[in-house]
């Protein structure tokens, strides 16, 4: 009997495996699956042959979106689906899972065929406090600024951010800085198949006020235990997903992982930051045995 194949997905700007996930390939094969490595967005690679596909460090899916999408709706089974991939690669969904009831960061929607002028752009800006400005579709945290109210020259460069993400016709995220992070990081929950894996903290990404980077480098995160806050509102997060997903595809859709970020909120309850379905870091390096964790939420898959 041949061995089912499974396939993880890269692209060509980063053809390997995220640090952390270079074990993955050989804890697969001994759990009797074939495994491959491929680009996405490689020509050469006849998708038709790759078994099951999942995502893994696909960096560049924001900037050739479309190509992207198409991409993902020709793969026979990918995991995570081609319609959660396509509705979670622009952060509107946030929108969504808030009117479901998940806590989120308050966000203003600066819309590209609003026609906003710079000043209208200025006065979308909190007055106070630090706050960021990212686009709606975007990687990590690529193209994604720091910028105080309290500074001039600070608030000047975060229009011409915004501004010029605009102009390329791409939606902008503006949100107050939550200033737990600093103190705290974010908190990571990963499920693999519905079921909670693991849990890590990231350290803060954005020190200080700052201009947008096209590469601010990698996250470090740390193996930690959840409070039962986190457990509550991961849950809530979860319900809310499972919830649109089945709305939107008439089915539920067991997602083979998720990542929920998290900060404690100025009210001290956490809120949900970010929910991870496609290009998701999910710190397998960061934890004992969730290599092999991973591996086996494939294989149960692999082998339905």
């Amino acid at each position: 009997m041949p061995k089912p194949r499974v396939t993880l997905a890269t692209c060509l700007d980063h053809p390997e495996l995220d640090h952390g996930e270079e074990g993955l390939p050989d804890a697969l094969a001994e759990r009797g699956i074939d495994p491959r490595v491929a680009a996405w967005d490689d020509e050469s690679v006849d998708w038709s042959e790759a078994g099951i596909v999942v995502l893994r460090s696909v960096h560049n899916y924001a900037t050739r979106r479309q190509d992207f999408l198409a991409w993902a709706k020709g793969i026979r089974k990918l995991l995570n689906s081609p319609d959660t991939v396509e509705w979670n690669t622009d952060k509107h969904y946030l929108q969504e899972l808030g009117a479901r009831g998940m806590p989120t960061i308050d966000t203003v929607w600066l819309e590209p065929e609003k026609n906003l002028s710079k000043h209208q752009v200025h006065t979308r800006f909190p007055s106070l406090g630090d706050f960021v400005v990212k686009p709606a579709v975007s990687s990590g945290s690529r193209d994604t600024g720091r910028y105080t109210a309290r500074d001039a020259t600070s608030r000047m460069h975060a229009i011409q951010h915004a501004y010029g993400l605009l102009q390329e016709g791409r939606a902008v995220m503006v949100q107050r800085y939550v200033q737990s992070v600093d103190e705290r990081g974010e908190t990571a929950l990963v499920y693999l198949n519905g079921v909670l894996s693991h849990v890590v903290e990231k350290e803060p990404m954005l020190l200080g006020a700052q201009a947008a980077a096209d590469d601010p480098g990698d996250e470090v995160a740390a193996a930690r235990h959840a409070t039962e806050a986190e457990l509550r509102v991961g849950e809530s997060a979860r319900a809310a997903i499972h919830g649109y997903i089945k709305s939107r595809m008439g089915r539920d859709a067991q997602l083979l992982f998720s990542r929920i970020d998290m900060v404690e909120g100025d009210n001290g309850e956490p809120c949900v930051m970010e929910v991870s379905l496609v290009d998701a870091s999910l710190y397998l390096g960061a934890v004992e045995g969730a290599v092999g964790g991973f591996a086996d939420a494939i294989a149960s898959r692999a082998f339905w």
